[in-house]
């Protein structure tokens, strides 16, 4: 930083120009006030040194050279410059760390469902086995046969109770029947000819085994029929 000599005839104010001592009661002249904010705006250097030299009126004694308020000036801009390189760098830090913050939230969230991942699909297969079992119960035998229309309730509400709990922890079945074949969530298994199609080409006709989903991942594919193209 420059440091600018003055001879000492020259400087003979005896409050300093920096000074934020309050008025003295005995009448002497209250302190300068060098601000560098005007209306919530930052003044430029040439504003900066106007605002110094209005405040030296006639009547003050203090002679600052005009060397020296160029300096002042040049310092000045320096440090602004520095000022806003530095809120920069802190802006960017901030940005930066929230950044990290959120990954670091969205690794952990995606470690939790990985280490479940393989729970779950072991799981689908008992879900799997009692879709079977209620659609073998004959339905003439679960309207007359009281046996088997205890057995097919029980196994009904094991279902029920079995995809709450899923849907609990974010395991949700996919059935994607009439949809658009989508290689990446449907696995076809046959193809169905135009003719006995329900749905238009490249549509899932059929769905032989449900899909399913854990928090918006899919975990394994509908097993589907797909209408042939044109």
């Amino acid at each position: 930083m420059a440091r600018v000599l003055c001879s000492p005839g020259k400087l003979v104010h005896n409050t300093s120009p920096f000074s934020t001592t309050p008025k003295p009661e005995n009448g002497e002249s209250p302190p300068f006030n060098f601000v560098i904010n005007e209306d919530g705006k930052r003044k430029s250097a040439e504003q900066y040194i106007k605002s110094v030299k209005d405040q030296l009126t006639a009547e003050d004694k203090t002679v600052i050279p005009e060397g020296a308020l160029q300096v002042i000036g040049a310092e000045y801009d320096a440090v602004l410059k520095e000022i806003v390189e530095m809120k920069d760098k802190y802006l960017r830090s901030v940005a930066e760390t929230e950044n990290v913050r959120k990954r670091g939230m969205r690794l952990t969230e995606d470690a939790k469902i990985f280490a479940i991942q393989g729970f779950c699909k072991d799981l689908l297969e008992v879900a799997d086995i009692l879709n079977l079992a209620i659609d073998a119960c004959p339905k003439d035998k679960v309207d007359t046969d009281k046996n088997v229309k205890q057995l097919h309730d029980g196994i009904t509400m094991t279902k029920t109770v079995l995809l709450k709990t899923f849907a609990k922890h974010g395991l949700v079945p996919i059935n994607p029947q009439g949809a658009k074949f989508d290689p990446s969530i449907h696995e076809a298994v046959f193809q169905v000819p135009k003719e006995y199609a329900k749905v238009g080409a490249d549509h899932i006709d059929q769905v032989a085994k449900i899909g399913y989903s854990l928090h918006g991942r899919p975990i394994r594919a509908a097993q589907v029929g797909v209408v042939a193209s044109d």
